[in-house]
């Protein structure tokens, strides 16, 4: 399924809570400033995904928070006063952090958008068009993908003979035939929060880093919809550089030239 971008006589749809993971440490950016507070284009990176989710008229907005948590406050209150930040105590993993930010909002329904708070480069029309396209398809969770010449460090969208969706297999857990896959996650997600709680309880930590990927929540919806239709399809963005995060100085540079249109 590709989402368009939707027409300006369109309402944009609308999602009960944007979730915006941001409590990673950061190590291969080599600096002691917390990742999502680099700057790109005079806007620190969190600042560039809270602008692109303002459109989607959240009813709440959670921001998750770890390391170096007291200046990454500090910075959400001067931009987004009104979001909700939440501490992971511990970092062990994306799809903790996910179930720690449902955790301090019990009474939420409805749509939830979940994005990693290091992609400066995603634009309100992308996150416009997936909202859309969950909603169109009558989803449970929906994953923003893209095609990229190198997906070296990337998730990779595994999918069966019919082209359906079946898992993200990160690649330090991909075998050498998955590695080769050019589609990868790019660290997007709507879901319904009621399913995305469920499947967040089981989540396990058999991988290579030990931890609670969100990433692995595909499989067992995929595994538990009834066969031709799909629960969770994947929705390609237009724009492979709309995926670029900034987890290391290499991957900034790449955000910075992409964002000059140099």
């Amino acid at each position: 399924m590709i989402a368009q971008e939707p027409s300006a006589a369109v309402p944009s749809p609308v999602v009960a809570a944007v979730v915006v993971l941001a409590a990673g440490q950061g190590t291969r950016m080599r600096s002691s400033v917390p990742k999502v507070l680099h700057t790109l284009g005079g806007r620190s990176l969190l600042g560039h995904v809270l602008a692109a989710a303002e459109p989607l008229g959240a009813g709440t907005t959670v921001v998750v928070v770890g390391s170096g948590r007291d200046q990454v406050e500090q910075h959400l209150a001067q931009i987004a006063p009104t979001a909700l930040a939440v501490v992971q105590e511990q970092q062990l993993g994306s799809g903790h952090a996910a179930e720690v930010a449902l955790a301090a909002v019990p009474d939420l329904d409805g749509a939830v958008l979940v994005v990693n708070g290091d992609s400066p480069l995603l634009t309100s029309a992308t996150l416009t068009a997936l909202v859309a396209a969950h909603d169109a398809a009558g989803s449970v969770f929906t994953v923003l993908t893209a095609e990229v010449d190198d997906p070296t460090g990337l998730g990779r969208i595994v999918r069966d003979e019919r082209g359906a969706p079946q898992a993200i297999v990160e690649e330090r857990d991909a075998t050498d035939e998955q590695r080769a896959i050019r589609e990868v996650n790019a660290g997007v997600y709507v879901a319904n929060a009621g399913t995305l709680r469920r499947v967040l309880a089981g989540l396990g930590t058999g991988n290579a880093q030990g931890e609670q990927y969100l990433t692995d929540a595909l499989a067992p919806l995929v595994g538990a919809a009834p066969r031709p239709r799909p629960s969770a399809p994947t929705t390609p963005t237009t724009s492979s550089a709309a995926t670029t995060g900034s987890s290391s100085p290499r991957a900034a540079a790449r955000s910075t030239t992409a964002c000059s249109g140099t």
